[in-house]
């Protein structure tokens, strides 16, 4: 079988020679109980740079000692890109939501060999579902890999926005000494009311670990978290995000993106919130609508604005998150730090083992199967495609 593998770039001095660490911490669990990834065996060591191109997450000498070729590359968008070059007689696409390779109707028409998408970490927006589920084809990703490495990032991006962290470090990198600057936009996170759309794995593990700052949680979300959960959390449920976004301070997106998520952040939404409120989203950018967004950021209706997903990615460089005010953005590494990459390597690798010798996948790596939404699929996602404007990408390369 050909696999074709599409990876960001390596760093721009190098593959890393040496690492800050000599290890990671070794976990069995995650939070709820589900095992980590368990394959056979790991082709690399845990705590390497394996999302790049060169660290190809580990698979080369699995997949050529099994006969299967395999072609990586980081050129995903426009028609001359190597991924839409081999795209047609490949049988298996491995992609990341970091370095996403668009997985469009028209794409997936081209690929009649086709039969299964992976996702190397969590969120299978960017393979047009509905196409996969007409067609036929498995999609699945390593759900759970980096849903903690994503919550960290969370918390970070909102302490970072409130106590208005990143203007203060530039101060320091500029040779200043300007207090005044640094305080005039810093408040205490503490006694503020914080909330999240969506109370998923993701979304939980925000609310957990935000307690300890005394703040008051709340959550919406169309599943219930459990009595005791929310007991020990203390959060207060709201049946949708309207009545959320109207009493919190600070409000995080952590909601898969689908047809009925799609632009849910625009304007009328973002003038329904407290002014000078925060918004954080480490989901998926077209769950906001991007030029609402830096308006608001502009007219002060919001205070601040982070995180670390665009759309389209790898966004344009005329993106104007780039440069509107008091943003706190990063290209989208929260879910993909080096303990990461070891979980949804493995989990790939977990999936691919399974696939080639005809034996089930994990069902919670389900997202469409069998013609219909699967597993965590059924429960995250529903019916449609949101992959249009993706093309947009490809200005990136100019």
């Amino acid at each position: 079988m050909k696999i074709l593998c599409v990876l960001y770039d390596d760093p721009v001095d190098g593959y890393p020679k040496s690492y800050a660490r000599d290890d990671i911490p070794s976990l069995e669990r995650y939070p709820d109980g589900q095992m980590l990834p368990t394959p056979a065996a790991l082709g690399f060591k845990p705590g390497e740079l394996l999302g790049s191109v060169s660290g190809e997450l580990g698979l080369r000498d699995f997949l050529e000692k099994q006969g299967h070729t395999m072609v990586v590359t980081s050129d995903k968008d426009g028609p001359d890109s190597v991924f839409e070059r081999e795209l047609p007689d490949t049988d298996v696409v491995i992609s990341q939501p970091f370095w996403p390779a668009y997985l469009t109707a028209e794409r997936i028409a081209k690929a009649p060999d086709l039969k299964l998408a992976i996702t190397a970490g969590i969120g299978s927006d960017h393979v047009d579902l509905q196409a996969a589920i007409d067609r036929g084809m498995t999609v699945a990703e390593v759900t759970y890999s980096n849903s903690i490495s994503v919550s960290e990032h969370v918390v970070m991006a909102i302490l970072s926005l409130v106590r208005n962290y990143i203007p203060s470090y530039k101060w320091v990198v500029d040779g200043g000494w300007n207090i005044a600057d640094c305080v005039a936009r810093s408040y205490d996170l503490e006694g503020m009311d914080v909330g999240t759309i969506g109370a998923g794995r993701i979304g939980t593990a925000v609310l957990k670990r935000l307690k300890p700052f005394d703040v008051k949680l709340h959550y919406t979300d169309q599943h219930r978290l459990p009595e005791d959960v929310a007991a020990e959390l203390g959060v207060t449920y709201h049946p949708d995000a309207d009545s959320l976004i109207q009493v919190c301070d600070v409000v995080t997106v952590n909601a898969p993106l689908h047809p009925g998520t799609e632009h849910m952040v625009n304007d009328a939404f973002i003038a329904r919130m407290k002014r000078g409120a925060y918004l954080v989203n480490t989901a998926r950018g077209k769950i906001c609508d991007r030029d609402a967004v830096a308006r608001a950021l502009e007219s002060g209706q919001l205070a601040g604005y982070a995180g670390d997903v665009w759309f389209p990615q790898p966004a344009p460089q005329d993106h104007p998150w780039r440069t509107m005010p008091h943003h706190g953005m990063t290209p989208h590494v929260s879910g993909t730090s080096l303990s990461a990459q070891a979980r949804y390597a493995a989990g790939v690798r977990e999936i691919l083992e399974c696939f080639f010798a005809g034996r089930p996948m994990r069902e919670e790596y389900l997202i469409v199967d069998g013609g219909k939404l699967a597993g965590a699929g059924a429960h995250a996602y529903s019916e449609g495609n949101v992959t249009g404007g993706s093309d947009e990408a490809a200005k990136f390369k100019k």
